[in-house]
């Protein structure tokens, strides 16, 4: 009986061992889920942004034309001045005194040219009655030639002494902003010590354009002929992006464009006018500006996440109709608002993987649903952040 009992229990521990070591059966993890948008051709616009520095439509740097000492400053510094406010005065005195002395020398000479021009009148006269001879009709006439032309000398002395005079007033020579003086009372002050102050005419004010060889030789590509250039832009309108992403309320035009390229950077400059009532903005300030070139036909754009670059090598993720991932290089052309053109690699149709990059591996299987683009992914990043 104790034989049965022991069978039997072995029997029930090695069928529980069974079923103790029995693992239950493991299920196969679902494909990892990414966002993918349908590549579909778009006329969009084409928005350029160009780093710019903000600079006075004119600087005029306030520089003493005579050399005196400073004896008041008749101006407060960063108001706006109108041409002709005084702005310096150098002390007068010593050209005063130079200015009377130039008359007192001229009012001389003009006493000498009236007994001058008396006398070579007589010795005219002289000679032809036959009285005087040839050497001192000619020495009369020398002696009058000499005192007029002492007399246009002592004019022009004059002239010169009231000239240094007037310079003793140093005055604004355009309407425009006092900066800073770089001088004070007392100081002595000359044509070579450099500028006293400068005065800026900021509004209308100019945003300084950086452009490269490459984008000006496709400008003047795309609008070959000189005259349609001109007319096409004076048509653009330019956005201000100020420093803190916000935008400037008022548009800008286009002023001028430099006469030649930079040899050292390859890029030429270009102006573009603002106007700035209430002078809220200052030379000095960095900025972008920004304006729709034209429209692009039929470009094929994708959201900028997408593209992933790799030592200045660009790729984006593909999803097949089967959810299989093919990671495919690409040729990408201009951003545009968060968008981003690609000019070889896709075609439409194609599904590119927009979020869940990272989990896209060559030849893996994914869960792919639509990604829902923003309703202002075309929009520059300055427009979004731009306050109602």
């Amino acid at each position: 009986m104790s034989r049965i009992v022991l069978v039997s229990s072995m029997l029930i521990c090695g069928s529980l061992f069974v079923g103790c070591s029995r693992k239950p059966a493991q299920t196969a993890a679902p494909p990892p889920e990414v966002l993918v948008t349908t590549v579909t051709p778009h006329d969009v616009p084409r928005v350029l942004e160009r780093v710019a520095t903000l600079d006075g439509f004119i600087n005029a740097n306030i520089n003493a034309q005579v050399q005196g000492y400073i004896i008041s400053r008749d101006y407060k510094e960063g108001s706006v001045m109108k041409k002709g406010d005084l702005l310096f005065q150098i002390d007068p005195r010593p050209f005063q005194a130079a200015a009377a002395q130039a008359k007192g020398a001229l009012a001389r000479d003009k006493a000498n040219q009236v007994k001058a021009d008396a006398d070579e009148k007589r010795a005219l006269d002289l000679f032809k009655k036959k009285v005087i001879s040839d050497q001192e009709r000619d020495t009369a006439i020398a002696a009058a030639g000499s005192s007029r032309a002492n007399v246009e000398a002592d004019e022009a002395a004059v002239q010169q002494a009231e000239l240094n005079l007037g310079y003793t007033k140093v005055t604004a020579p355009i309407d425009g902003m006092a900066g800073f003086a770089n001088n004070q009372v007392g100081d002595l002050v000359g044509p070579t010590t450099g500028p006293l102050t400068t005065v800026s005419q900021i509004d209308p004010i100019k945003a300084v354009v950086t452009a490269g060889e490459g984008p000006f030789t496709d400008f003047v590509s795309r609008h070959p002929d000189a005259t349609e250039r001109n007319a096409y832009i004076k048509t653009l309108n330019f956005d201000l992006i100020l420093g803190n992403g916000e935008m400037y309320p008022h548009k800008g035009k286009f002023y001028a464009l430099d006469r030649s390229l930079d040899p050292k950077t390859g890029s030429i400059r270009y102006y573009v006018t603002f106007p700035n009532p209430g002078n809220i903005l200052r030379p000095g300030q960095f900025g972008k500006v920004r304006f729709v070139a034209d429209m692009k036909k039929d470009a094929m754009v994708i959201p900028q996440e997408a593209v992933n670059e790799l030592q200045g090598n660009f790729q984006v993720a593909l999803v097949d109709q089967n959810n299989k991932v093919s990671i495919r290089p690409v040729k990408m052309g201009e951003r545009i608002g968060a968008m981003w053109e690609v000019t070889e690699g896709i075609k439409p149709g194609d599904k590119v993987v927009v979020q869940g990059l990272q989990k896209a591996r060559e030849g893996s299987i994914v869960a792919a649903k639509d990604w829902t683009p923003p309703p202002d992914a075309l929009v520059s990043k300055a427009d979004q952040e731009k306050k109602p």
